[in-house]
């Protein structure tokens, strides 16, 4: 299976991360109810847009199998949920919902 995160502006749909065109580190873990996202990264024209955009995001996740549909997730950002740690150069995310989906079913 191959994976890939995508952070992106959710008003004009412009991705600021996508894990299958940059080299990045992420990881995902459970939350409460939610989730989060902790992604290293190093400070950046796009993680100062991210921040700026914060209350703007949405965050992806497409597990591509080979015998299967491509399944999307859609999680749904909290406000005041996005921090960046210059120290140690991570940004962290919270979400508090997603839909789960397959495009094929929606395509016409």
């Amino acid at each position: 299976m191959k994976q890939t995160f995508l952070i992106k502006h959710a008003v004009g749909g412009r991705s600021f991360i996508d894990s299958s065109k940059h080299d990045i580190k992420y990881e995902v873990s459970s939350q409460g109810e939610g989730w989060l996202f902790t992604i290293d990264v190093p400070h950046s024209d796009i993680v100062e847009e991210i921040l700026a955009l914060k209350d703007e995001l949405n965050v992806f996740m497409f597990q591509e199998y080979e015998d299967k549909p491509t399944l999307k997730t859609w999680y749904y950002v909290e406000n005041g949920s996005v921090r960046y740690d210059k120290e140690q150069g991570r940004l962290t995310i919270a979400a508090s919902s997603c839909i789960e989906y397959y495009p094929h079913e929606y395509s016409t």
